[in-house]
């Protein structure tokens, strides 16, 4: 029997993708091979009124790249005057001292940057844009010089499993307080290049136990993971606010045409923040009802980290079966 997650009255968190275009072709990412009409910035406002009257506190922007949206300033803005604590995550390539320090004026709370090896020729491969390892890390020491929160985003991939500690070093260097190590999906191009990319159980075992005890012995660096598949180690001793994935229950994705799905990861609309009810959505949808009470099916079944795991990612179940309910690939057991 699927055991139903504590609903909360909205989600703590709206991941939002204003735009889908981007100026890299990364190997992973899920949103490249995207398209979608874009809001004008009337409608985007709306989107922001709503957001505030469900008292969602948090909105992160993605994408695709957001700086490409020369309106990004005036949305955040709009936003953190509102009262929504405003963050980003971007690739860093239109990041200098001047955007850095428009993005602090108009109330950004932190900004993450995504750097997926210390060796710049190794990221530059990945992301398929030569110097933008150059320009990510400018963007790391712009931020440190503003004085805006940075953060830094990293894919643990076949590229860099055993070369992460050198990523904790690269934040150190450039005044980075938490590196977020970002469990593999297996979405748009990520599952197109899953066979070159992605570690296989055994490996991704490794790698979280390695990580876990780095990250036990470490006090100058938070170091987050946001793999509900760790939750079967005994090592992983974090309390989290809900079991299994926190995409429909603490987090939804939006969609540059305002459409919602439960995460970036999951291409399932649930409904249109403009032109249906938000709490019908929230409370009524089926696909959220289900992503909330998962069934323990095929391995699952029986498997006694079940109750913590949920299954594991959600996302990378359904990218590889179509089915939100099977196992996660990633998992060890």
């Amino acid at each position: 029997m699927a055991e139903v997650t504590e609903m909360f009255s909205a989600p703590l968190t709206f991941n939002w993708t204003l735009s889908y275009r981007c100026n890299f072709v990364c190997e992973h990412c899920y949103s490249r091979d995207e398209e979608c009409p874009e809001l004008a910035i009337q409608d985007i406002k709306r989107v922001v009124d709503i957001l505030v009257e469900q008292q969602v506190p948090f909105i992160n922007f993605g994408g695709g790249e957001p700086l490409i949206r020369k309106d990004l300033y005036e949305v955040a803005e709009y936003a953190s005057k509102r009262g929504l604590n405003v963050s980003m995550n971007t690739n860093g390539w239109l990041l200098d001292e001047v955007a850095a320090q428009r993005l602090k004026d108009v109330g950004f709370k932190s900004v993450g940057i995504s750097i997926d090896s210390s060796e710049a020729s190794v990221h530059d491969a990945f992301r398929n844009m030569p110097g933008s390892y150059e320009k990510a890390v400018r963007g790391l020491d712009a931020l440190r010089k503003v004085g805006l929160k940075s953060t830094m985003s990293s894919v643990i991939s076949r590229i860099n499993y055993q070369a992460f500690r050198e990523l904790l070093d690269l934040a150190r260097e450039h005044g980075v307080n938490q590196v977020y190590l970002h469990n593999f999906k297996c979405s748009g191009r990520g599952l197109k290049n899953r066979e070159e990319l992605d570690l296989t159980p055994a490996e991704w075992q490794a790698f979280y136990l390695e990580a876990l005890a780095v990250k036990h012995q470490t006090d100058d660096l938070t170091i987050s993971f946001d793999d509900p598949v760790i939750a079967s180690l005994p090592e992983y001793q974090e309390k989290t606010m809900v079991k299994g994935s926190s995409c429909g229950k603490l987090s939804l994705h939006l969609r540059p045409n305002g459409d919602i799905t439960p995460c970036g990861f999951i291409p399932v609309v649930v409904g249109n923040i403009l032109k249906e009810d938000f709490e019908k959505i929230w409370f009524d949808s089926p696909v959220l009802k289900a992503m909330r009470a998962k069934e323990a099916t095929g391995k699952c079944a029986g498997c006694s980290a079940f109750d913590d795991c949920q299954g594991g990612c959600t996302a990378r179940a359904f990218a590889t079966t179509g089915d939100f309910n099977q196992p996660d690939p990633h998992c060890w057991k």
